[in-house]
């Protein structure tokens, strides 16, 4: 077993058709960057077919996830055990005689139906001491640096070395589907930006995009506003301060984002879900970082450009959700021409000029 210089694993037995579940984490940028797992079992096991559990707010991007041959889409209260319906997804595990599940959360509950179901092999770090519900355990957990880590790890045999580097996440849209896009809403074909304003915790929202909408709208860019409901009072805001050449994308499919942003010339986003999407879809993706930490949360794909203040704050990271010290200077000491003239850099390296 090892991993070559393209990060490619070693195939272990091709002769293994044995189906293979991933429990992920359900949030949708922790959900995209757990498509290097499936990229990494599907390296050692090419004939092994892989699904993912997801919840209905993630569903959608498991069509654009290669490598997987389908979701089961089940969704389970955050807040209570709900053990009726861990018994349902048991059920429907079961039916679909997996021999592997990899539970990637550490929490107890995630790691039920798997149990109830009675997959053969169910790999897992310790977690809240999960004895009986796994039965592959995986110790180490502390000493593996990132989130990442800790996600691919477990794709890996145990005792396994981890590479220098993991498969980075993929997502393909495809092009027809992409050009359909375009055409429904009306969209021309100029340079874009595509701008992901939305993010879980308010203090990793950048408060300026209103102004950057402006400035990129000055210089000739097609400005696209892109989200969920969560974010439509802020995009009318955007729309309001950045004039015509600005439009509201944002809605309650998740696919139109996906699709928005593959569309995109450059896409610039707080770190939120749509940072992860952007990355993944190859789209040169530019990301504002204030509370977080990008060598922990950034996507592995890679950024175009990091954006963080130029301010010293000494409680940088801090990774809570809402600034409760320094005036969230983190986020506002970061002026919208910065990041303006960052998105002129990423599209002048990437051959993109604006049309004035």
């Amino acid at each position: 077993m090892n991993i070559d210089s393209d990060h490619s694993v070693a195939i272990e037995d091709a002769a293994d058709t044995r189906p293979i579940l991933i429990i992920p984490y359900m949030w949708i940028g922790d959900f995209v960057r757990g498509h290097s797992v499936v990229r990494v079992l599907n390296q050692r096991f090419p004939n092994r077919p892989v699904d993912l559990l997801t919840t209905s707010l993630c569903a959608s991007l498991v069509d654009y996830m290669p490598g997987v041959r389908a979701g089961i889409t089940w969704d389970l209260p955050r807040g209570r055990l709900a053990l009726a319906r861990q018994r349902g997804l048991a059920a429907e595990f079961k039916a679909r005689n997996y021999a592997t599940a990899l539970v990637l959360p550490r929490t107890w509950k995630s790691a039920i139906a798997p149990a109830l179901a009675g997959i053969p092999e169910r790999i897992g770090f310790v977690g809240e001491a999960r004895f009986g519900l796994l039965n592959r355990w995986r110790w180490g957990e502390r000493r593996l640096p990132r989130f990442l880590d800790k996600n691919a790890a477990l794709a890996l045999p145990d005792g396994a070395a981890r590479p220098a580097e993991w498969p980075v996440p993929q997502l393909r849209a495809p092009r027809e589907d992409v050009t359909r896009f375009r055409q429904a809403n009306g969209l021309g074909t100029g340079a874009s930006v595509a701008l992901a304003p939305g993010s879980v915790g308010s203090s990793k929202r950048w408060t300026y995009y209103p102004q950057a909408a402006k400035l990129l709208a000055e210089r000739g860019l097609d400005v696209w506003v892109i989200g969920g409901p969560g974010e439509a009072a802020i995009a009318q805001e955007i729309v309001a301060a950045g004039g015509p050449r600005v439009r509201d994308l944002t809605g309650t499919d998740l696919r139109n984002g996906v699709l928005a942003m593959a569309a995109a010339n450059v896409a610039v986003s707080n770190d939120s879900g749509l940072m992860h999407i952007a990355a993944a879809l190859g789209t040169p993706t530019i990301g504002i970082f204030g509370p977080t930490s990008p060598y922990h949360w950034a996507p592995i794909n890679g950024l175009a450009a990091t954006v963080q203040t130029k301010t010293t704050v000494p409680c940088q990271p801090c990774h809570r959700p809402v600034c409760t010290m320094n005036d969230h200077r983190c986020m506002r000491d970061i002026p919208p021409s910065d990041v303006v003239e960052t998105v002129a850099k990423v599209l002048a390296e990437t051959g993109v000029s604006a049309s004035h």
